[in-house]
């Protein structure tokens, strides 16, 4: 893994980590918890991927992205008695933004290399990459996971990570240039949306018959 590669990972480690402890305040947590957490939700879209693609997961050939979740955590840990709750609503969202436009495009790359299941293995997988440890948060802090809502969670990852593969087909020896415009992407309409309070459309999402009358 190029350095590039190697610090957004950690970066997105970093992220993860510190939403997980920041999503569980609210329930109450021990210090214990929130570092396991934490972890879990650091590496879990990683994991998830890597165990896809039959290889050895990321963290057991470098245990640094362990120690580095569990330091954020620990750092959050400490910091969120500080933070007012509305302030812990917003950062847990924008922050999980960050980490999941990281984890999206980086997935993305290491698939490619592998060229597995080209071209719908990367775009698969990046997704999986980007809101899987979220999803294991969610569920594990006993909140609603955010793809089960109207948020525009899954969209801006799902099209960041389309542009992604359709930029690296037409000029893959930019590709690093991709991924740094496409990560901005993600997290650009993320942010957008929760700033403008966009969701998905009432026409795009289910609704029984008894709602509808």
């Amino acid at each position: 893994m190029d350095i590039f590669s190697y610090s957004v990972t950690m970066l997105g480690t970093v992220a993860f980590a510190i939403t997980a402890v920041l999503a569980s305040s609210k329930q109450g947590i021990a210090l214990f918890g929130a570092c396991v957490l934490g972890i879990i939700t650091a590496i879990g879209g990683g994991t998830i991927r890597d165990i896809i693609l039959d290889v050895p997961v990321f963290w057991s050939l470098d245990l640094n992205y362990i120690w580095v979740g569990l330091a954020a955590s620990i750092a959050t840990f400490i910091a969120t008695p500080f933070f007012k709750r509305k302030l812990i609503q917003s950062l847990v969202l924008y922050i999980d933004g960050f980490g999941a436009s990281l984890f999206a495009i980086q997935g993305m790359d290491k698939v490619w290399d592998l060229q597995f299941a080209m071209p719908v293995g990367p775009i698969l997988l990046g997704v999986i990459t980007a809101i899987g440890g979220g999803v294991t948060r969610d569920v594990l802090a006993g909140r609603k996971t955010l793809i089960m809502t109207r948020e525009l969670y899954a969209t801006p990852v799902l099209l960041g990570c389309i542009l992604f593969s359709i930029l690296s087909h037409i000029a893959p020896e930019h590709r690093a240039t991709w991924g740094t415009l496409c990560t901005a992407f993600i997290f650009g309409i993320r942010s957008a949306a929760l700033h403008w309070k966009l969701s998905v459309p009432d026409w795009l999402m289910t609704k029984t018959a008894e709602e509808e009358s």
